[in-house]
């Protein structure tokens, strides 16, 4: 049985997609009926497994309802769901520029106005490699060969602990796309390898703050200069939200603040033409990191 579930869970865990292109898919994610099969462990807020029907086609996905929202001290309250829509959007934007040889580094997260406990967020299901670590603690001579490390520390025991990650390229974009939302809460565990090759981030619920809040266990290409193609991603992105179709959609679910401000860091991190720092004053590195 996966281990997101709670004891709540029968631990169905396959995902079928149907051959349904992302339309089809939003659509019944978004119009479909929900089934709940259980809870996903661990989780701050509600955040349910289920199963969305439409038409005959059943699809697996996590239902987080706003009933479920705890509230928090930075952050508006009722708003974590719409954030995990927006970042979805954004995602969505980039991979667009970047190509169609460019998978997202969301999976498809839509808004619904009605479910068993009302109005969320729902996100398509990710079915995990369990043979794929992509984050991990190990001692320093036991660092993977072309691994980036982020913290060093000591163990419970003493023992020196280094806190490192893949340097591979769909990382490297999930480090962009926190940049842009401004990510308080990249976790190990919310970076998922997916049976069919791809690298997904999950739980997006702490984004778009208006103040710098960006706390990840990404940190290995800090400082370093942006490619050409992350110039692109980040002038055309920054353009897109200012006007436009992914403008529309982000102010169904940010406030104009949040808006303003996404675009004018995107701007600052073009004009650095580097990857971000940490930011002096705030925790780097989520706790738990995973």
């Amino acid at each position: 049985m996966d281990d997101r579930f709670g004891k709540e869970s029968d631990g169905v865990v396959n995902n079928a997609t149907h051959g349904l292109d992302r339309t089809d898919l939003a659509e019944v994610l978004t119009r479909g009926r929900l089934d709940i099969e259980g809870r996903l462990a661990g989780a701050s807020n509600a955040t349910l497994y289920c199963t969305a029907s439409l038409g005959g086609v059943d699809i697996t996905c996590v239902y987080k309802p706003v009933a479920g929202e705890r509230p928090l001290w930075d952050f508006p309250d009722l708003t974590l769901g719409r954030r995990e829509v927006a970042t979805w959007w954004v995602s969505e934007a980039m991979t667009q520029i970047a190509g169609a040889d460019v998978a997202g580094p969301v999976p498809l997260t839509v808004w619904r106005d009605e479910g068993p406990f009302g109005a969320g967020s729902c996100q398509l299901w990710v079915d995990i490699d369990e043979s794929t670590d992509l984050v991990d603690v190990v001692a320093p001579d036991e660092i993977p060969t072309g691994w980036r490390a982020v913290l060093r520390a000591l163990g419970d025991d003493g023992a020196p602990l280094v806190l490192v990650h893949a340097d591979v390229a769909p990382l490297r974009r999930m480090a962009l796309l926190d940049i842009v939302t401004n990510n308080s809460d990249r976790k190990g565990g919310h970076i998922i390898a997916g049976i069919d090759g791809q690298v997904y981030g999950i739980d997006h619920g702490l984004c778009f703050n208006v103040d710098d809040k960006l706390r990840t266990v990404l940190w290995g290409w800090a400082g370093e200069g942006l490619t050409d193609l992350e110039q692109q991603m980040l002038s055309e992105l920054a353009a897109q939200m200012g006007a436009g179709a992914l403008r529309d959609s982000l102010e169904e679910h940010l406030s104009q603040d949040e808006i303003a401000v996404t675009i004018e860091r995107i701007q600052r991190v073009l004009e650095e033409d580097a990857l971000t720092h940490p930011t002096e004053g705030w925790p780097a590195i989520p706790w738990p990191a995973f």
